[in-house]
């Protein structure tokens, strides 16, 4: 089984302390990325700031060879459509060849965060993924706090997870976003996706337990094929 690494260093590892990169810094720290023979670059979240959409503007100048550059932004906002949301038309404006969307996998998020049913949460994760496929090369989804959503109700987070792949997407990421999972959790957890779907699996793991190793080799053994991390371990909080 081959094991694909996706580097997020130009967009989860700049939000942890002290990690500030100009435009100029995160095009050289893209091309040195791909000579390490990484898979997938995450250059930043274009809808988030104008450094993000400066890079990718600039970045067809990089001329990347085997590495895929890749945007990162959130599903759509409820009550409005695909066309209407700028984070996505931000993501289209990318012009790259993938793009990774998170949304929520936990209900309680869905209710408390986003002020909506459980339901509409589904339908905004195969609404936003079918629009990017439609208009890039590979969507990834990453399913933002899966762990605590699967903790508190497993069949919605499977639901979450299936909402991407009907909308197309090419990978299905499980994130431990509170970084609070314990190996073998994660391993029962990525086990039974895999029973249940059949789209290829990553894995995106926080460091605030110190597992954020433990928990993607974990996931590889339990036959996950996309591993996202930072280089030295950037990022929120205590990192990846």
């Amino acid at each position: 089984m081959t094991v694909i690494l996706y580097d997020t260093s130009l967009r989860d590892g700049t939000q942890g302390e002290g990690v500030q990169l100009s435009v100029s810094d995160k095009l050289k720290a893209a091309r040195l990325i791909e000579e390490l023979g990484i898979r997938y670059i995450e250059g930043g979240w274009p809808g988030s700031n104008p450094r993000d959409e400066a890079f990718f503007a600039q970045a067809k100048s990089l001329k990347l060879t085997t590495a895929t550059l890749t945007a990162f932004g959130s599903t759509r906002r409820a009550g409005i459509t695909c066309e209407q949301d700028s984070n996505l038309q931000m993501l289209v404006a990318a012009d790259v060849p993938a793009i990774t969307i998170f949304g929520k996998c936990w209900k309680l998020h869905a209710i408390e965060a986003l002020r909506i049913s459980p339901e509409e949460n589904l339908e905004l994760i195969e609404d936003s993924v079918r629009y990017l496929k439609a208009r890039t090369g590979e969507v990834i989804f990453d399913a933002e706090h899966f762990f605590d959503g699967y903790a508190d109700d497993p069949n919605y987070a499977l639901s979450a997870l299936r909402a991407a792949q009907s909308g197309g997407s090419d990978y299905l990421t499980l994130c431990d976003t509170n970084g609070g999972t314990m190996p073998h959790v994660l391993f029962a957890a990525v086990q039974h996706v895999l029973s249940r779907l059949n789209k290829p699996i990553g894995i995106h793991t926080h460091n605030d337990s110190e597992l954020a190793v433990a928990n993607s080799l974990t996931a590889v053994q339990a036959c996950a094929r996309m591993v996202q991390g930072t280089i030295n371990g950037w990022g929120e909080r205590c990192g990846n």
